[in-house]
């Protein structure tokens, strides 16, 4: 499968859990027929509670409902959370599930990483917002930043046919080669056109990283990336100062405030190569930045769920919605330059680590090792990755061990 560009959609910015949840729950007590579901993360709090309970008020009244969840990243939702849900006759998987050892996952890899939602064939929710209490404002100083696209349109078609094709049952269509396609260009750029795109395991490896090299080589005024994970590989950092030397102001926004202190350490090593090149850098400082967004000039944009870094570009499965509006592209421009302007600090060459021949040694040694560590896994004889469905229980007391594996073919 491939998508094209579409026109004629309704495109909105969700910022946060306090936006997107609300929207989210709406549109799903408002289907007619299906929703489909897919997240990284969905713990069992008050807003995992919030979604249990639509989601069981809809798989009541008849709709049907399909949940894939990733077993590294919701492992411990509890038997009876998830047998209510299967009771009503909600699909409920895991994607990867893996049994712990010592008391430790040990599925570090190849996440279903993807946070989509498709109501009917009328609305479609694309970001990077998991299901969890830490996405709201209230939450406190560790309250995640981050975004989300609700979209009415054309494109929602195209979203709903990538999950019917990934649905267990659907045999991939195997390949001895691996095809790389070029991203797809907008040939009639106008207003509210959006194109969705995703990477896998299989012949979409690099869609993704490919459509932003694309948009940074077509800059010619402004590109903004904010980014929670930013680790990229060579390509992206040369189209990012290219651009800078050209002309373009490119501002980069990442974690000033990480959630995991590597985050920092990994991106500090850019530093360096970036600023010397003209790259404007910003810490956020507020509270950890979750978001994977991004802009260029005044018409290009994107949302999902991709961070820059290896995982996302190695190994994880990810879908982003690329938007071509100029009342969207401001949107998210103010949205954007509000956090630089109040939340961030910009890095200067005070902040830039020295460079001696020492640091300069450490750095590449580090930069080879974490860039490439994601791949490397990827090349051994790993297990494939399963869906585990959830079976209906028997009993209120039926034990996990009745999950049924199914091979998912390389395809979800």
């Amino acid at each position: 499968m491939r998508c094209s560009w579409q026109e004629g959609n309704r495109i909105t910015l969700l910022e946060n859990g306090d936006n997107y949840y609300p929207a989210v729950f709406k549109a799903i007590d408002r289907a007619q027929q299906k929703v489909i579901l897919e997240t990284f993360i969905w713990f069992e709090d008050e807003v995992g509670k919030q979604l249990h309970s639509v989601l069981l008020r809809a798989a009541l009244r008849g709709i049907k409902i399909e949940v894939l969840l990733d077993g590294y990243g919701s492992p411990d939702l509890s038997d009876e959370f998830v047998n209510e849900l299967t009771s009503a006759g909600v699909i409920f998987r895991y994607y990867d599930p893996g049994s712990r050892l010592f008391g430790m996952r040990t599925n570090l890899f190849r996440r279903m990483h993807r946070k989509i939602v498709v109501v009917d064939e009328a609305v479609a929710f694309v970001g990077g917002i998991n299901y969890s209490a830490e996405h709201m404002s209230d939450y406190g100083p560790e309250a995640k930043q981050d975004y989300a696209i609700r979209i009415e349109g054309p494109v929602v078609q195209d979203i709903l046919l990538f999950e019917l094709e990934n649905l267990p049952g659907k045999e991939a269509v195997r390949r001895w080669w691996k095809r790389h396609h070029r991203p797809e260009e907008n040939r009639k750029p106008g207003e509210a056109q959006a194109l969705f795109v995703w990477r896998d395991n299989g012949e979409h490896r690099n869609d993704i990283e490919r459509h932003y090299l694309k948009m940074l080589a077509n800059a010619k005024r402004e590109v903004i990336i904010a980014n929670a994970y930013f680790f990229p590989g060579y390509r992206l950092l040369h189209a990012m100062r290219n651009a800078a030397r050209r002309g373009v102001r490119v501002k980069l926004i990442v974690q000033g405030e990480p959630d995991m202190p590597i985050v920092k350490v990994g991106a500090r090593l850019l530093y360096n190569y970036l600023v010397k090149g003209g790259v404007q850098i910003y810490e956020y400082r507020r509270r950890p930045l979750h978001g994977k967004v991004a802009l260029m000039d005044d018409h290009w944009a994107t949302v999902g769920s991709s961070n820059l870094d290896p995982l996302s570009l190695s190994l994880n499965l990810e879908a982003n919605l690329i938007v071509h509006d100029r009342q969207f592209n401001q949107t998210l421009r103010d949205n954007l330059q509000g956090l630089i302007v109040n939340d961030c600090v910009q890095v200067d060459e005070s902040m830039v680590p020295k460079r001696t021949w020492w640091n300069l040694g450490i750095s590449v040694v580090v930069f080879h090792f974490l860039r490439h560590f994601p791949a490397m896994v990827g090349w051994l004889p790993a297990h494939t990755p399963k869906l585990a469905l959830v079976n209906p229980p028997v009993q209120p007391e039926m034990e996990t061990q009745d999950r049924v594996e199914v091979e998912d073919g390389g395809k979800t």
